[in-house]
C-alpha cells in the first residue's frame, strides 16, 4: 500500500463532500417538494408550486454544489479514485431519509451502506497518483496518443449505431441501449471533465491555461458530450423503472470511466499487480452495496395487495382507514 499522495488527499476531501452535498440535495428537494404538493399541485400532475418553496431552492443549491465539489475532485485525483466515491452520495440520500423522511433503513440497507463504505476505503487506501501534467498540451499529447484515440473512436461509433440502428427499434424495450449511450459518453465527459479542470487549477496556480486552443477545443466537447448524456439519460429514466436504471448506470459507467481514464492517464502503469487487484475488489464491493441498496429499498412499504392511496377502494371520493396495513372503507362498512 503506497503513501496516499496531496493531491489525492484533496481529491478525496473534494468527491466526499460532493457526495454528501448531491445526498443531502435529494432529502432537501424532497421535503420541498412535499410542502409544496400540501399547499398547491403536485409536481408530478404539472404543478410547479414547489418554485415557490425555499427548501427546494436549497436543495438545488446543495446539488449545484455537489456537481461543482465532483468537477475540482476530477482536477486532483484520478478518476479511479473519484467515480467510485460517488456511490457514497446513495448512503448519505439513505441515512438522510430514514431520519428526515421516514423511509426506513432496513438491515439490508444498512448492509449495503457497509458495503459500500469498506470498498470506498480500499479504494481510496490503494489509489493511484494522479498523473502530474505541467500543462494542458500534456493532457492533449495523452488524448491523441493512438491508444486513446482509437478507445475515442469506438465509442463514438458504437454510440452511432445505437442511436441511429437501435434506439428506432429497440430504445422503448430494451434498458441497455439508452443506458450504453448514457455510459459511453459518460465515460468521455470525464476525461473532458478532468482537462478542463486541470487547465483551471493550473490557471490559479502556475500560468494561464486558456490561451491554448486545447483548453477551449476540451470544453465545447464536454458542453456537448454533457447535453447528449442527459439526453439520453432522461429518456431512459423516463421510460424505464429508476430502480433498475440507477444500479445499471451506476456499474457501466463508473466501469468505462475507469477504463478510460487507464489508458489515456496510465494510472496502473507504476501500479503492481496485488494492487490493481485490491483496487478491483474494492470497486466490485462498492457495486455490490449499491446493488443491495438498490434492490431492497423498497423492502417494508406496502404492495398492491395492502392499497394505501385514495383511490385503492375504487371510489375516488370514498374515505379509507389503515389498520395494520388493512384499508377499510366506507362503501363496505354496509
Amino acid at each position: 500500500m503506497g503513501e496516499i499522495s496531496s493531491d489525492n488527499v484533496h481529491g478525496l476531501i473534494l468527491a466526499i463532500s460532493s457526495s454528501v452535498f448531491i445526498g443531502s440535495s435529494f432529502i432537501i428537494k424532497k421535503k420541498g417538494l412535499m410542502k409544496a404538493g400540501a399547499s398547491g399541485t403536485r409536481a408530478g400532475s404539472g404543478g410547479h408550486s414547489y418554485l415557490m418553496q425555499p427548501l427546494w431552492w436549497a436543495g438545488m443549491v446543495s446539488m449545484v454544489l455537489g456537481e461543482v465539489a465532483n468537477f475540482a475532485a476530477y482536477a486532483f485525483a484520478p478518476a479511479i479514485l473519484v467515480t467510485p466515491l460517488g456511490a457514497l452520495s446513495i448512503i448519505v440520500s439513505a441515512v438522510l431519509a430514514h431520519y428526515f423522511l421516514d423511509e426506513r433503513l432496513h438491515i439490508f440497507g444498512v448492509v449495503g451502506c457497509v458495503l459500500c463504505l469498506v470498498g470506498s476505503t480500499t479504494i481510496v487506501l490503494h489509489a493511484p497518483h494522479e498523473t502530474q501534467v505541467s500543462s494542458v498540451k500534456q493532457v492533449w499529447y495523452f488524448a491523441t496518443e493512438p491508444a486513446f484515440m482509437v478507445y475515442a473512436c469506438t465509442v463514438l461509433v458504437i454510440v452511432g449505431v445505437l442511436i441511429y440502428r437501435y434506439v428506432p427499434l429497440y430504445g422503448q424495450t430494451h434498458l441497455i441501449i439508452y443506458v450504453g449511450i448514457c455510459s459511453l459518453m459518460g465515460s468521455l465527459t470525464v476525461m473532458c471533465v478532468k482537462a478542463v479542470g486541470i487547465a483551471i487549477k493550473l490557471s490559479f496556480t502556475e500560468s494561464n491555461q486558456f490561451k491554448y486552443f486545447q483548453t477551449w477545443f476540451f470544453t465545447l466537447l464536454l458542453v456537448g458530450f454533457c447535453v447528449m448524456q442527459l439526453n439520453y439519460l432522461n429518456k431512459a429514466l423516463d421510460t424505464f423503472n429508476i430502480n433498475v436504471v440507477s444500479p445499471v448506470y451506476y456499474v457501466l459507467f463508473t466501469s468505462l470511466t475507469i477504463l478510460a481514464s487507464i489508458i489515456m492517464f496510465k494510472d496502473w502503469d507504476d501500479q503492481s499487480a496485488s494492487q490493481i487487484a485490491t483496487e478491483i475488489c474494492g470497486f466490485v464491493t462498492i457495486l455490490c452495496g449499491t446493488f443491495l441498496l438498490h434492490k431492497t429499498k423498497d423492502m417494508g412499504i406496502p404492495t398492491a395487495g395492502a392499497p394505501t392511496s385514495p383511490n385503492s377502494c375504487g371510489d375516488p371520493n370514498s374515505r379509507h382507514l389503515e389498520l395494520r396495513h388493512v384499508t377499510v372503507c366506507d362503501s363496505d362498512r354496509t
